[in-house]
């Protein structure tokens, strides 16, 4: 009998439409089924490296309903699972005008251990709390190191040692798509509640930087180390195309994805009998070697919101003579993003827009040294506190930040239709969360920052002290002066922490009710219950 290895996993839902996604370890019919409801929708799998997934897009829905659905390969019924303890999966779609939208969104979360070394799973007891009837969400968005492939788990160590000779490069790595097979596995099947709140919730994702490596895109400097290594491009090669197939095709709407090129040469060399092994390969290489060639990034409309997630680590600019977050195709993808006539803009992005003013002004100081600022021999010591240090989000970045700031405060002006009640940034990445607010200048909408880190993955001993000192007041003023004397630009913005941090393992929850927004953080308080850090309202 065939059998589900991965998923279900419901992924982008409209108000007609839901998708669902899974991995089989045969070749198969996929059928996502509601008897009482109507509902038969059907796909054939597709096979990439020897492993088997399908892309079921139910289209037969009605705005606002609820449909309680199983998943049917080549006839047997193998979700839910026999003598499961958790309610039956749900397919929810949204309402052509919801009064309320609630958006749970967090990241960095590592793998479940025996040894529990990263404290309670935030994803794990939410799952558990709407299963025990919490209000759950529209969507969930995963706002990047879904998986980390350079810091292990002593189950995924086990998987490699099975396939690599002791001291094989990469050492304690993973080294190519198969290994990333079975990094997603232990991440998004193992835990029952995780699994079955995958099933249940539309969920978006972008990647970040452990997703494939820590720092991955640091710098040009970085990039060329990296490929001078000989182990280097079979895994950049397996983490975009492991990432296009569990996470990238799951964020699209069908229409958009149907017309994916690489999506629809792997359909038909699967009609055929063919494996799309080298249709990905070949894309994912290209994907890293020219960024322009891909969009990673993705836009939705719910009612009066608009959700804008952007790739801020496979798209940008690292050449010898430029430097940006984002190309210059994606620059101008997200300029066209970013307009008014809503009354919420959300922008998530995996690294934070707005920092601790003292890590903002050390990493635009370390950026102008990196490039020169203060000779070659201060450029060389700077591109090795950049990598050391992780300094590499928007303000080591400076002219993308300001070209960002531009966009952002148009809309909030109103000078791109009427400005929103709310424009949002949402970030993990630093493994702490708090709430930045916007200060200065003076906009008809309220432009905050909001953080939401770790899911489980606790910032620990030397970086927790660090961070925690970065974000108490009055410490951002010696790095300012540093990044004035290296002849930067004071930010175009003012901002300044008004929540947290928090360093526990969270959950965050963005409520948006007509021209309100609030936000609320919680924390795992044992394995299955969460309590509550804040609840903040940011609109009047």
């Amino acid at each position: 009998m065939t059998a589900l290895v991965l998923g279900p996993l419901l992924r982008h839902v409209s108000e007609r439409t839901a998708t669902v996604w899974v991995e089989t370890d045969a070749p198969c019919e996929v059928r996502v089924v509601s008897r009482e409801h109507g509902v038969d929708a059907a796909a054939r799998t597709f096979t990439l490296h020897g492993h088997h997934y399908a892309i079921v897009d139910v289209d037969t829905l009605e705005p606002g309903s609820t449909v309680p659905y199983e998943v049917t390969l080549d006839g047997e019924t193998v979700w839910p699972e026999p003598q499961s303890p958790f309610p039956p999966s749900l397919i929810r779609t949204m309402a052509s005008e919801p009064d309320t939208l609630k958006i749970a969104f967090g990241s960095c979360r590592r793998s479940p251990d025996k040894a529990n070394r990263h404290g309670l799973d935030a994803l794990a007891a939410y799952g558990h709390a709407l299963a025990s009837g919490g209000e759950r969400p529209d969507v969930l968005l995963m706002v990047g190191d879904q998986v980390y492939a350079d810091e292990l788990s002593d189950e995924m160590r086990a998987f490699i040692a099975q396939r690599r000779k002791a001291g094989q490069e990469p050492y304690d790595e993973l080294a190519d798509f198969e290994d990333y097979t079975y990094l997603y596995r232990l991440a998004w099947r193992d835990d029952p509640a995780v699994r079955w709140l995958l099933s249940t919730v539309p969920t978006y994702t972008v990647f970040d930087d452990h997703d494939i490596r820590d720092d991955w895109n640091t710098s040009y400097a970085w990039r060329q180390q990296m490929e001078a290594t000989p182990w280097w491009r079979d895994r950049i090669i397996g983490g975009i195309g492991s990432y296009w197939i569990y996470q990238h095709l799951g964020n699209l709407a069908p229409e958009e994805r149907a017309a994916d090129p690489v999506y629809k040469a792997v359909l038909a060399a699967a009609e055929h009998g063919g494996d799309g092994a080298e249709i990905l390969d070949e894309f994912a290489d290209r994907a890293d070697r020219d960024p322009a060639s891909t969009r990673w990034s993705y836009a939705h409309d719910w009612g009066g919101t608009r959700l804008v997630v952007v790739d801020s680590r496979c798209s940008r600019l690292l050449t010898s003579e430029r430097r940006g977050m984002l190309d210059d195709e994606e620059f101008r993808w997200l300029d066209e993003q970013c307009q008014g006539d809503r009354d919420h803009l959300l922008i998530a992005s995996s690294l934070p827009y707005l920092l601790p003013r003292t890590i903002h002004n050390a990493e635009n100081w370390n950026e102008a040294m990196a490039e020169g600022a203060w000779g070659k021999s201060g450029a060389w010591v700077g591109e090795k506190m950049r990598q050391a240090a992780d300094l590499e989000h928007w303000a080591a970045f400076n002219a993308s930040f300001r070209a960002v700031a531009e966009d952002v405060l148009a809309v909030a002006r109103g000078e791109r239709g009427a400005a929103p009640a709310s424009i949002s940034f949402l970030s993990g990445d630093i493994h702490y969360s708090y709430l930045a607010r916007v200060t200065s200048p003076d906009t008809t909408s309220t432009i905050s920052q909001i953080v939401c880190s770790p899911f489980r993955n606790q910032l620990l001993g030397t970086f927790r002290w660090a961070n925690k000192i970065a974000t108490v007041p009055g410490t951002a003023g010696a790095f300012r002066l540093l990044a004035r004397l290296a002849k930067v630009a004071p930010p175009p913005l003012r901002w300044r922490i008004t929540e947290g941090p928090w360093f526990d393992n969270a959950i965050a929850t963005v409520q948006l009710s007509g021209r309100e927004c609030r936000v609320r953080w919680r924390t795992p308080r044992t394995e299955t219950e969460l309590s509550e850090l804040r609840d903040i309202q940011l609109t009047d």
